[in-house]
């Protein structure tokens, strides 16, 4: 009998010790309390645990990426707009993120969604749309400040998708065809005046120059027989009608 009860007492020592085994992985900290108080954070590899007097939580050091859900803003200029990021984050350290926050994956996450709805708040649609790497970078810096007291390091924000109502699209749609006509407008306006510059320039040296019109003449008669159509235009220099206007008026005499 004494023997038998040895080695249960044998058995059950053994059952203790080898669940007060843990092992922490490489990527994670264990998180320690002894009698309900903290008493360290355990380091990768087998560790102990002594069953009641003793827990522990495991923490996940590696880089997490949360999906923000799709928030509705107003922006400054009264715009409804929604938008949606993804946040990367890690814990920095251990113990603040499981003694100072419950929760911690649940906590930044709505962090992030309060953060990214006032500042979308605080910018017109034109900047948001045109400045989404600086609205971004806002983000994570405020986020990151918020959470460093629950030992967490916020790496980036990225903002996904700004989606607008539909009738907000055409507006848009609208402003742009209007845009791209104004500089159509514009581009053509200053194409006619290096035009008519050019022109002036070519006639006053037309003008300047003895016997260049009359080059220019034969020229443009030149390019027009070789035209396969049925009209030709014969143009006359005003020297050749005064020239025939002095010769008539001479015979006249």
């Amino acid at each position: 009998m004494i023997f038998s009860g040895g080695i249960g007492i044998i058995v059950l020592a053994v059952l203790i010790l080898l669940s007060s085994l843990k092992v922490v992985n490489e990527y994670e900290r264990g998180v320690k309390f002894t009698l309900g108080k903290y008493s360290g954070v355990m380091l990768p590899g087998l560790r102990i645990v002594v069953p009641i007097l003793q827990t522990w939580q495991k923490v996940d050091m590696r880089v997490k990426a949360v999906d923000v859900p799709d928030q509705e803003s107003i922006t400054k200029d009264n715009i409804t707009v929604g938008i949606n990021a993804v946040i990367y984050y890690k814990v920095r350290d251990s113990a603040k993120a499981i003694i100072e926050v419950e929760h911690y994956n649940y906590a930044i996450s709505q962090l992030a969604q309060t953060t990214m709805r006032n500042v979308v708040g605080e910018v017109e649609l034109d900047e948001l749309l045109s400045k989404r790497d600086q609205i971004s970078d806002k983000i994570k810096e405020i986020v990151d400040k918020a959470s460093d007291p629950w030992g967490i390091e916020v790496e980036t924000v990225e903002l996904k998708d700004i989606t607008l109502a539909q009738d907000m699209k055409r507006v848009i749609g609208k402003q742009a065809e209007a845009e791209r006509e104004k500089r159509a407008v514009i581009i053509k306006a200053e194409g006619e005046v290096i035009a008519a510059k050019n022109m002036a320039k070519a006639a006053d040296m037309l003008n300047k120059s003895n016997g260049a019109l009359h080059l220019r003449t034969l020229q443009t008669l030149n390019d027009l027989s070789s035209d396969q159509s049925n009209t030709v235009v014969f143009a006359t220099p005003i020297e050749v009608l005064r020239a025939f206007e002095g010769f008539t008026g001479k015979k006249k005499k």
